[in-house]
């Protein structure tokens, strides 16, 4: 059973107020939360991959801190219009389980990709901070939750 989280950046500053796109005070709350539901949970990764963009990297340190997960990597192959067939591919190979933090439009074409072969129907709304866990169960990947700032008081 190998499961793999989704997550996309908690919400961040516009261009134009910071080109670095930083988490807003909200999108880091949000992320916390998230966060410390995980760990309430009991939730395990053994490792976090973010796309090496600063709101990115702040989701993903977030969730990591409160996780107690050491492992996290930058893959610029989750940027927001990176080729999503290139995580199908290593999420095939992938034996532990892994989160990864990035961005749409890739993550609802990846989850689209993973959940019914074809990118154009994503099947996952994604949002801010939101967590989609999925299972690889005997080569198909099922969601088995999700979970969005919002249900979280």
């Amino acid at each position: 059973m190998t499961r793999v989280y989704l997550v996309q950046h908690g919400e961040a500053k516009r261009k134009e107020e910071d080109p670095q796109r930083p988490l807003t005070e909200k999108g880091r709350k949000d992320t916390e939360k998230i966060a410390e539901f995980l760990s309430k949970t009991g939730v395990k990764i053994d490792r976090i991959v973010h796309s090496g963009k600063l709101r990115a990297k702040q989701t993903a340190e977030i969730i990591a801190s409160k996780l107690g997960v050491n492992n996290i990597e930058e893959d610029s192959s989750l940027e927001p219009l990176a080729d999503p067939e290139i995580w199908v591919r290593k999420l095939g190979e992938i034996k532990e389980d892994i989160m990864l933090v990035g961005h749409l439009p890739h993550l609802s074409l990846l989850a689209s990709i993973l959940l019914t072969g074809n990118k154009d129907i994503q099947p996952v709304k994604f949002t801010y901070s939101g967590v989609v866990c999925l299972e690889r169960i005997e080569n198909a990947w099922k969601i088995v939750w999700m979970i969005i700032p919002d249900l979280l008081k």
